[in-house]
């Protein structure tokens, strides 16, 4: 949820710890802070509350000096947004601070206990236990600041990613993680901590990812890993998978808008990468052809923008494999007893691969004897680390809050996926598959027809984004694009939004139609009935006043005599269409969210990864 940044080097820390916080700040936005070591080894902090650009401002008119430093911008948890919160931590004496990214579960009574030892605690939040913690330690015999920080933390329970930096070590820098993501990059002469590569890629050559329960010690020399217990461990040095650029705006307004018009050429990328010669070429190691084919039972495990995706992966796989599908919100299945066995297959999909529910959930599968196939978008993530296989979705950092180009990468891979499987379980012959792949193929470029389009999807925006509240219709393939284009709209603009399977509207939602009610439609043309059903939901609204937007077929005239607004797109096959329709939704969702004058890639109160219940 927040994000962390360090650095240790011969350059100031300063700016590179703001650049790195700057491309953080999609991760938490409540308020920030630095704490840097100056050439005395004194330790300097300054906080301030809200968007960095209230640090910047206080850097500026009272700078920190110093090469070593840590930083972090906060999403709340424990305690209101608000400058005592604001990290970094510090113990009572000062002489270290601490930054982190979790929860510290048990902080409450490690806080009583550290209390009734006169210990006098500054802010609401459970990270402050932490610097007391270690202080402590130290002040119990420890004889390295590392074993301190090795005690401290195997007393907490929960998930964590910290930075911690001290005068009394001034030449290091330490690092450890536990559930919540964090990476070690390599520069020439320095170093960083970071809780993404994109804080850092501009600046790095390699990276270590840490491994749950390891401590890292960071020095102008180089880095050295420990397990909690205090065995050192080897160090692997990854390469970095991702350009500079791919965290940039690149010209656009938005990240959102960037990531919107990188859709095509992520997904013919895929396309490329796993069809050879009119057939899936989707390897998929750890996972062979013949436990498909016994496979009697798949569940798709996600939360958000993922769920949708796997609500589409779950009605994609039943059309095609022959087999019994379920998809679960995680934050529902890890709490309920699901009768799964070793013969189903759990899907997790997710975009950072370290949201908190999922990864519980996939652990829980796992103990019951479960197969894990991961639907991922981040390499060495946890939920990669913790997964049986991975289908990666391979659609670069996605900085914008609200997912787009992560979405219809996710869908992608389930169309993959399904081809795969339904060819292993002899589902489909070679003259289907070749067939659904020439269909599939023209999404990239249907995708491109609607982004050229975005001037008049603009103009509905505009009309209509005033409104307190929207409702969101489809069915079949495109009941979870009604439910994902609702989200957006909340997600960025703020105006109520609700998805709703059109054949449900008589069942509720039909009692709040009315001339002020703006009711999108997704009523593309298919090759069965839901068509003309979804006509027939539109005729009910229209009945009633409502303000109809439709997404229709180009050359659709049936929509045109009674839609207020239109937005078309190209004939795609009905299994394919969501790849496509969806992206009208993100565009209408933009130009609402830009008309009513809202942060689009930082909207409030929500950050690009839930790393915590």
């Amino acid at each position: 949820m927040c994000g962390i940044v360090g650095y240790i080097g011969s350059k100031e820390a300063a700016e590179i710890l703001l650049d790195g916080l700057r491309r953080l700040e999609y991760r938490g936005y409540d308020s920030s802070g630095l704490a840097i070591l100056d050439a005395s080894s004194t330790l300097h902090v300054s906080k301030a509350v809200g968007r960095l650009s209230e640090l910047e401002a206080k850097l500026e008119a009272g700078p920190l000096h110093g090469t070593r430093g840590i930083g972090h911008t906060r999403w709340a948890t424990h305690g209101e947004p608000s400058e005592r919160n604001a990290h970094p931590h510090m113990d009572e004496s000062g002489s270290l601070a601490v930054v982190h990214n979790g929860i510290i579960e048990n902080y409450q009574e490690l806080k009583a206990e550290l209390q009734q030892q006169d210990c006098t605690f500054q802010s609401d939040t459970d990270t402050e236990v932490l610097p007391h913690l270690i202080a402590r330690e130290q002040a119990q015999g420890a004889s390295t600041l590392l074993e301190a920080v090795r005690k401290a933390l195997s007393k907490a329970r929960g998930a964590y990613a910290l930075g911690v930096i001290s005068k009394d070590d001034p030449d290091t820098i330490y690092a450890a993680r536990l559930g919540s993501p964090l990476v070690i990059g390599v520069g020439e002469g320095e170093y960083f901590i970071a809780s993404d590569v994109p804080a850092v890629v501009s600046r790095i050559q390699k990276v270590i990812y840490l491994k749950d329960g390891e401590v890292a010690a960071l020095t102008p020399d180089g880095v050295k890993v420990y397990t909690l217990a205090g065995d050192e461990v080897p160090v692997t040095l990854s390469d970095v998978t991702i350009r500079a650029e791919d965290a940039e705006k690149a010209g656009f307004e938005t990240f959102m808008l960037k990531e919107i018009h990188e859709q095509p050429r992520i997904l013919r990328n895929l396309l490329r990468k796993h069809t050879l010669d009119g057939r899936v070429n989707l390897a998929i190691d750890g996972l062979s052809n013949d436990y498909f084919r016994k496979l009697n039972r798949v569940m798709i495990i996600s939360c958000g923008t993922a769920y949708h995706a796997g609500m589409y992966g779950k009605l994609l796989m039943e059309h095609v494999c022959n087999i019994a599908v379920e998809v679960d919100l995680a934050s529902e299945f890890r709490y309920r007893d699901p009768k799964v066995d070793p013969g189903t297959l759990i899907i997790p999909v997710s975009q950072s691969g370290e949201t908190a529910d999922t990864l519980a959930s996939i652990r829980m599968a796992r103990a019951w004897g479960c197969k894990v196939l991961s639907i991922c978008n981040v390499q060495d993530s946890s939920l990669v680390r913790d997964s049986d296989a991975v289908l990666y979705t391979e659609a670069g950092p996605e900085i914008g809050v609200a997912s787009t180009k992560a979405y219809t990468a996710q869908l992608m891979a389930f169309v993959l996926l399904t081809l795969a499987m339904g060819r292993a379980r002899n589902e489909i012959t070679p003259e289907v598959e070749t067939e659904l792949l020439e269909d599939l193929a023209q999404i990239p470029d249907a995708i491109h027809y609607v982004i050229d389009r975005k001037d008049d999807i603009n103009q509905i925006a505009e009309k209509h984004h005033d409104g307190p509240s929207s409702l969101y219709l489809g069915r079949k393939f495109n009941y979870p694009t009604a439910l994902e284009g609702a989200l957006k709209n909340k997600e960025i603009s703020y105006q109520h939004a609700e998805g709703y399977a059109a054949g449900e509207m008589k069942h509720g939602p039909i009692a709040l139609i009315n001339e002020y009610l703006p009711v999108i439609c997704i009523c593309t043309r298919t090759r069965d009935e839901v068509y003309e059903k979804m006509i027939s939901n539109m005729k009910e609204v229209e009945a009633r006043h409502g303000r109809l937007i439709a997404v229709a077929t180009d050359g659709d005239t049936a929509v045109k005599a009674f839609a207020e607004d239109i937005m078309y797109v190209p004939a795609i096959r009905d299994e394919f269409s969501p790849m496509v329709n969806v992206v009208a939704l993100q565009l209408l969702a933009y130009y609402a969210a830009q008309a009513r004058g809202t942060d689009i890639d930082k909207p409030r109160n929500l950050a690009k990864s839930v790393t915590v219940e």
